[in-house]
This record gives C-alpha cells, structure tokens and sequence, in this order.
C-alpha cells in the first residue's frame, strides 16, 4: 500500500483527538463494549509501512461508523469499491482481527452459493500510530450498495411490517446463519445493526463479525466463549454471554429471532407467535440448534398462514431532506 495514500485514508485518525472528532459523538455518547472502551486513545499518527500490500487505495472519507471502527470508502489499485475498516481503539484490533478470521474461514469453508451472504474479506494488514507505536489492524471489505439495516427497517415502519414481509428477511436470516453455523463459525452478535436488507432485490447480507467465534479459534480455546457484548443491547444477548458460558448455534438463533420479532407488529397469529417464544427459551438446551431445520418449520408455518410464497415488492420510504 503506498504511503500517501494511507495518510490520505486515515486523515481523520490522525487530526482526531476526542471521539466528537472521530464520530461525530460526544464522548459518554460513544457505545461500550463490555469490558472495554471504544473511545480512541490519544492522536494517532500513522506509519503505514508495517506490512505493504498490493492493492493501493484511493480514498474517500467516512462513510459509517461501528460500535468498534470508522468504515472509510475506498477503490483499489484494480477499481474494486471497497470499505477500510479501521478500529477507533487499537486495544480492539484483536476483534478486527477475529472478523478477518472469521471471514476467511467462511470464504473456505461455507458453501460457495451461500457466501453473498456475508461479506467478502479482500484483505486485513496493520498499520501503526508513529506517535505512540501502537499497531491496529484494519480489515478491507467488499463495498455493500444499497442496502439498510434491520435498525433503520425499524426506524422506517415504527409500527411493525405486515408478517408476509418480514418472512423473506427471516428466512434469508436463517440461511445465512445456516451457512456459517455449517462451516463452524458463530456469529456472536446476531443485532439489528449487524443484519442488512436489500429492500428492491430482496437481499441479506450479516455483517460486523468482530464478535464472532470462528471455528479454528474453537480448536485452540474450546471455551466458545463470545468475546465482548455491545452494552446498549444487553437486553438482546441470550444469558449464557453475559454468564460467560460457551455459546452455540442457538445463541445466534436466539438474537435473529429478537431481529424479526422486531420488526412485526403487537398482534401476530398464535402460531408465528409461539414459533418465536421457542427460539428464545431460556435453556440452551431447548432452543432450537439448526438453523436449516429451523428454515423448513418457519416455511411450514409461514404457508400454513399466508399460502404459497411469492414475491412481494418492499420498499424503503424516502428520507426528507431537511434543507428542502
């Protein structure tokens, strides 16, 4: 990667002194992670000669911001749109690092038809803050266009979408939580922020698996522990994450399902309802595990309800524009 191009990426790291200046946020707005903060630490300034790739980026500014890291726009030497995700704290590198890991092992592992439901690794490299010596690792994604997350559907439709909407994004949900529990890697943080929607093409993609347990970390360290909890969705994890208990198919299974029964409205048939209160049980033991297996009871009943499947056009309302 060439040196002024990575100054030119990381501009906004190194003026940054206060989170205000990296997020836009104030700092006690910044979101905890559990046993960690996500606020920067001090200036950095950035040598970006630790390890050299053969990409080369021209870059654009900020696009989003994550519980953990800036995403900054990108294209490659090669014209691939791609998205640099760049840790705030450089003591969470290791959970940018466990994502790169993780996606790898999907790209090698999971079934090939299955894997746009992730997103596509092009590479991960360190960089370090000349000030202070300290290296964070930084992940290179696939640039993901036009699509919303769970959170803003929500935000959208704030009294709930009609079922027969809801079940295209579940059933994706539970396939791409079928591909990654079957190539050994949980995802961890199955939350609204991390599942987006494609609202015209139908499309699914799981984001941000900073989080997740990787099957080869599984190998090494069979705790299955996942490694942090995003504070303000405390409510959302199932009990064996905050008791730091070994997490399982049905921890994700118990997060995607809270994601849908997000989006439904107050009053749901009893059978979609006590679909939901199953996958949510306290005891691991007694939620469901297989999110295959889970995919053809939810399309049983989803036919039962609601008929044959069929397409169903889903559209995102407009933003106002404040300035007229």
């Amino acid at each position: 990667m060439h040196g002024h191009e990575l100054d030119q990426a990381l501009a906004l790291l190194a003026r940054a002194r206060t989170p205000h200046d990296l997020f836009a946020l104030d700092a006690d707005e910044v979101p905890a992670v559990a046993g960690r903060s996500t606020e920067p630490a001090g200036r950095p300034a950035i040598d970006p000669a630790v390890e050299p790739t053969g990409y080369g980026y021209r870059i654009g500014g900020q696009i989003a911001r994550g519980d953990l890291a800036g995403l900054y726009e990108a294209v490659t030497g090669r014209g691939e749109r791609v998205v640099l995700k760049v840790p705030a704290d450089p003591a969470d590198s290791d959970l940018i690092e466990r994502e790169a890991v993780a996606l790898a092992q999907l790209a090698a592992e999971g079934e090939p038809r299955f894997r746009p439901y992730v997103p596509r690794l092009v590479e991960t490299f360190r960089y370090r803050d000349v000030a202070t010596g300290t290296v964070r690792q930084v992940n290179v994604l696939d640039r993901l266009e036009g699509f919303h997350s769970l959170a803003e559907v929500r935000e959208a439709y704030p009294d709930g979408l009609d079922p027969r909407d809801v079940a295209w994004m579940w059933r994706r949900l539970l396939v791409a939580l079928g591909f990654a529990h079957h190539a050994t890697v949980l995802h961890g943080a199955v939350l609204p922020e991390h599942v987006l929607i494609h609202p015209e093409k139908h499309g699914l993609v799981l984001v941000d698996w900073c989080y997740s347990v990787p099957g080869c970390y599984i190998h090494v360290d069979p705790s299955r522990l996942v490694p942090a909890m995003i504070d303000r969705y405390a409510d959302w994890y199932p009990h064996e994450v905050p008791e730091r208990l070994p997490a399982s198919p049905a921890t994700d299974i118990h997060m995607a399902t809270l994601c849908m029964a997000y989006l439904l409205p107050a009053e749901l048939p009893r059978r979609l309802r006590a679909f939901i209160q199953g996958c949510v049980l306290p005891s691991r033991r007694g939620r469901p595990r297989d999110a295959w297996e889970l995919l053809g009871e939810l399309d049983e009943i989803l036919e039962g309800l609601y008929g044959p499947r069929r397409f169903r056009p889903f559209r995102m309302p407009a933003k106002e524009n404040p300035h007229g």
